[in-house]
């Protein structure tokens, strides 16, 4: 099932369980994400959703991606989304 968010896209797979993170904003990407990676960076966005800078992530452990605190709080939605999907 594709699954389309305001700040992430990408295919999650109901039979193995996954999600396979292709697009950060406008960037493309490949990543697969498990449960427990998925809630482990949902947590720590709720943690920090306040900051007011926002928060940094990396792609490809080189590329760093700024994402305001209205991105993060967009994300936050979008990985809800996802999370709802795991069984």
């Amino acid at each position: 099932m594709y699954v389309k968010g305001n700040i992430i896209a990408g295919e999650f797979d109901s039979t193995i369980n996954e999600f396979s993170l292709q697009k950060v904003k406008n960037l493309g990407t490949e990543s697969v994400l498990n449960e427990d990676q998925l809630n482990n960076i949902y947590d720590y966005l709720k943690k920090h959703q306040q900051e007011e800078d926002g928060q940094i992530i990396t792609l490809y452990d080189q590329m760093l991606v700024r994402l305001s605190q209205n991105e993060v709080n967009q994300l936050i939605v979008d990985l809800e989304k996802v999370i709802s999907l795991y069984h």
